[in-house]
């Protein structure tokens, strides 16, 4: 007698396991802290205390100089402000979808995280390019910020235009008849 014979069928291998690969939208995250080491680098720039190069008074280019902390202060808060402005525009045409909260979400802690970093390169750039501060008179007297609300307004300027954005695009609606 013969054996039935038996097919079993051919099992496809299986796939190659894939990396787990980062939503598009952590690049909300991702942009807007690479942009804040920039920004960082424009504040030590532009601000007194730093190179100066908005003022150009030499009396303010001293960063032990009370005179300059406000100014110093004031142009780290434009940045973080048109940084934030940036943001929300380019964040509003992308507000449809499943996935636009957490789109808004990750854009809103990358500005966080971009403000930070915006603060700490301005640090680092004034440790790296700038004078020694004069130890005599502490560690307070340095290019450094004296208020520390300006870092929020980098996300708090992505909310306010992304409300503002959107409530013209509700408003601008035609009424239903």
């Amino acid at each position: 007698m013969t054996e039935p014979t038996v097919h079993f069928p051919a099992v496809a291998d299986p796939a190659p396991a894939s990396r787990p690969r980062l939503p598009k939208e952590a690049l909300w995250l991702a942009l807007p802290a690479a942009s804040g080491v920039l920004l960082g680098v424009f504040w030590w720039l532009l601000a007194p205390g730093g190179l100066n190069l908005v003022s150009g008074n030499p009396e303010l280019a001293n960063a032990a100089n009370p005179d300059s902390w406000l100014p110093r202060d004031l142009v780290l808060a434009a940045l973080m402000l048109l940084a934030g402005c940036c943001t929300g525009l380019v964040l509003d045409g992308k507000l449809q979808g499943p996935s636009a909260g957490r789109r808004l979400a990750f854009a809103l802690l990358g500005g966080a995280v971009g403000a930070v970093l915006a603060w700490l390169a301005g640090l680092l750039a004034a440790q790296l390019f700038g004078p020694a501060p004069d130890p005599a008179l502490g560690p307070g007297f340095g290019f450094t910020l004296r208020s520390y609300a300006v870092l929020v307004l980098w996300p708090a300027a992505i909310a306010f235009i992304t409300f503002v954005l959107a409530l013209f695009g509700v408003l601008s609606r035609k009424p239903v008849k």
